[in-house]
């Protein structure tokens, strides 16, 4: 599972060292312009008192197939939702030859069953007014079985999605169907401008560590045939170390005895806890550019690596992050209000088992891609050279802490913070503190955190638009590498 701060999205790297020039360029930058133009109301009544919560405790068992179990019971609406989570199931663990093989897996498995067609499951989902969907992310560690339906009908809709669990049959024609479907979406993601951008950043920041995978191959696509495809379910479809997490009206006895009834045949197969492992550092700033002949827009992405979710930084890079890249943040302020360079910025930050990615995203006019960017670097090294005023710093941790009081709203959110301490083995109390943490961390903690992971000698920059037009501005921030939008090297 990977944890991005923000509500958020390859085998090797061609790399090109940059000039002295890039490293240097923050301290180049002319003084930033005031945010002056922009007018805060600041009407709104704010408590300056420490949000003080405290979460009900899921009810937890473990089964002796290793299968965990939590319950986190609301009545309030007659709905229940599962979430299982299978840990080696992801796309982190694909070959390094079949990249994608995991997202067949998990896509195909509601294509079948031994039991039930494709169509027989679409029908009676659709009859129940309920869902049931498998997911594997490109990069992620797991797989995910995720359910909901009303009350009434939730012992139907487990009981199919268990079958779906546990007795996919992959179907040749079915699998013919999704190869059909999926290699029109190679030429079309193509088309993306972030699908490229981001494809590119990826492989600069994680090179061929599986946290650069953000997409199946078309080489993986013929590879895959329907036994390929059962023998990779066979080995990592197992319960030793997965969890399942329902939330709503439903009590612990109900859930387990679901969970006994339609899950008790899953055997346990001895397989060790998968491991990760951290992508090699980066080294040194790069600017790559992404040829888009005709573009209207310059996609940018700047950034480089972060942290694990078990960092001790992790709050203090949440509270710089927010003051930067949030809603009504710095670089929102600058780019979009003051300057109107854009129409949506910001920044984020992946944090997951192994060191994931910080980045700073926007798309901007072509005409405007050499101030945009310069500003863009310059509110990150404002960051890193200069303490954040008290007050937007205050308002800035208010926001972060009145966004985490109203996801308490959501059973689902409960149940993924839940989900998440499981994973990560984070303190019971965890949640409960989470408030009180945020409202601890200081400027001067902030400041370190954006120069410890904006260190401007690490960010790497991606741009993709018109070369013809960007090229040569690209290229007044240091030495420029080139591709085509199949990610080819192009020639100087």
């Amino acid at each position: 599972m990977i944890i991005s701060h923000r509500t958020t999205l390859t085998v090797a790297t061609f790399t090109l060292v940059a000039s002295a020039a890039v490293a240097q360029l923050p301290q180049q930058q002319s003084p930033q312009p005031s945010t002056t133009q922009m007018v805060l109301k600041g009407k709104a009544p704010v408590s300056k008192e420490i949000l003080k919560v405290k979460l009900p405790r899921a009810t937890e068992a473990n089964l002796d197939n290793g299968l965990h179990v939590m319950v986190l019971e609301d009545h309030r609406v007659p709905q229940v939702t599962f979430q299982l989570v299978i840990p080696g199931a992801g796309g982190y663990y694909d070959p390094a030859d079949k990249i994608g093989l995991s997202s067949f897996v998990a896509a195909m498995m509601r294509e079948g069953t031994t039991t039930r067609s494709s169509e027989q499951i679409s029908q009676a989902l659709e009859t129940m007014a309920a869902s049931v969907n498998v997911g594997a992310g490109a990069s992620s560690t797991s797989a995910t079985v995720f359910g909901s339906s009303l009350t009434s009908t939730f012992p139907k809709l487990f009981e199919l999605s268990a079958d779906v669990l546990l007795h996919p049959s992959f179907p040749a024609a079915e699998w013919d169907r999704y190869k059909t479907r999926t290699r029109s979406s190679f030429m079309q993601i193509r088309t993306n401008p972030n699908f490229l951008g981001n494809e590119r950043f990826n492989l600069a920041v994680f090179g061929t560590h599986p946290a650069s995978r953000i997409f199946a191959t078309p080489a993986a696509l013929d590879a895959t045939t329907p036994e390929t495809l059962t023998e990779f379910y066979r080995t990592h479809y197992v319960p030793d170390h997965a969890v399942i997490a329902f939330a709503g009206d439903i009590t612990p006895a109900q859930a387990r005895a679901l969970v006994n009834q339609y899950l008790g045949s899953w055997a346990k197969s001895g397989a060790p806890m998968p491991t990760t492992e951290n992508p090699p550092p980066v080294s040194g700033p790069h600017i790559y550019l992404i040829s888009r002949p005709g573009s209207v827009q310059t996609t940018l992405y700047v950034g480089t690596q972060g942290l694990t979710r078990t960092s001790p930084d992790y709050d203090q890079l949440a509270a710089a992050d927010r003051v930067l890249g949030g809603v009504m943040g710095r670089l929102f302020r600058h780019l979009r209000e003051e300057k109107g360079y854009t129409y949506g910025v910001g920044s984020f930050f992946g944090a997951t088992p192994y060191v994931g990615a910080w980045t700073a995203q926007t798309s901007v006019r072509t005409d405007v891609t050499e101030p945009a960017l310069r500003d863009l670097l310059a509110e990150i090294a404002a960051m890193r050279d200069s303490l954040v005023p008290a007050n937007e710093f205050e308002d800035s941790k208010r926001a972060l802490v009145a966004s985490f009081a109203l996801s308490l709203e959501s059973p689902q959110r409960m149940l993924g913070y839940h989900l998440e301490s499981w994973q990560y083995h984070l303190p019971a109390d965890y949640w409960d503190n989470y408030p009180a943490r945020i409202a601890a961390v200081t400027r001067e903690q902030a400041q370190a955190a954006a120069k410890k992971y904006w260190d401007a000698s690490r960010l790497q920059i991606v741009a993709v638009g018109d070369a013809a037009k960007i090229h040569d501005i690209l290229a007044k921030f240091g030495t420029v590498q080139s591709f085509d939008a199949d990610g080819k090297p192009i020639a100087p």
